[in-house]
This record gives structure tokens, C-alpha cells and sequence, in this order.
């Protein structure tokens, strides 16, 4: 299965009573999202993400943060100056799962398309403007 067949696809809900992934499994599923790691034997998944500035690292948090409420699986994200740092598991398994991977894959497609500034096309905020 490709990447791009795995950020096609959306999480099917996992209500627990399955067994977490183990490590040989993970690590097939893990050429399929370049960039992440396994962590924690393996339990969950992570990423840590570099960007020219603040404003990009925090604009790529609530894009992941907005992907991972619409696809009701939620991820730990981390950010500051130049970095953001996702990572995936199922709490309710207590490790990994294929939704985790299939996150994976589509915050690897937010991280390739194109940064555009939020303040694009919209008037600046009054302290900007010296409105404040």
C-alpha cells in the first residue's frame, strides 16, 4: 500500500478489544510515511517537523490539529520557534494502530503543500495597524 493510498483513506473507529500493532507490523507500515519514527517499543508514532519561523510552525499545528478533529483521531502536537513535533496512537489500545499511519500520511501531505500566510487576502489584525 502506497502513501498516498493511506492519506486516502479516513479512520475507521476503534472502540478498543484489538491488540496493538507489533513491531514488525509498525515497521511495515512505517516506509509508507517518510519522516516518522517509532517510539516507546513501538507505541506511537512522531514527527518533528521544521519550518522557517514561529507563524509557520503554528499555522502547521492547527491545520494538523483541524485534520485530526475532523478525522476524530487525535494527535499530541507540540510547537515553537521553527519546529512542530506530531505523534499518533490509539489511547484505547494503548499503541498502535493502522489510523495512526493513515494520520501519518495525510500530516505528511500538510507538510508538502505550499505555506500560505493566514493574514493573506484579510486585513491586518488593529495591533498590527497600530489600532491597539
Amino acid at each position: 500500500m502506497a502513501q498516498e493510498d493511506l492519506a486516502a483513506r479516513r479512520c475507521e473507529p476503534c472502540r478498543g478489544g484489538v491488540p496493538p500493532m507489533d513491531r514488525a507490523m509498525a515497521e511495515d507500515y512505517l516506509v509508507q510515511v517518510p519522516g516518522w519514527i517509532l517510539k516507546d517499543q513501538p507505541s506511537r508514532i512522531e514527527r518533528d517537523f521544521r519550518f522557517p519561523d514561529f507563524a509557520q510552525a503554528q499555522a502547521f499545528a492547527a491545520q494538523v490539529g483541524d485534520l485530526c478533529e475532523a478525522e476524530g483521531h487525535h494527535a499530541e502536537i507540540h510547537y515553537g520557534w521553527g519546529h512542530c513535533t506530531v505523534a499518533f496512537w490509539t489511547h484505547k489500545i494503548k499503541g498502535l494502530h493502522e489510523n495512526d499511519f493513515v494520520m501519518a500520511a495525510k500530516v505528511n501531505g500538510i507538510a508538502e503543500a505550499p505555506y500560505v500566510p493566514a493574514s493573506v487576502g484579510t486585513e491586518p489584525p488593529p495591533y498590527v495597524q497600530g489600532k491597539a
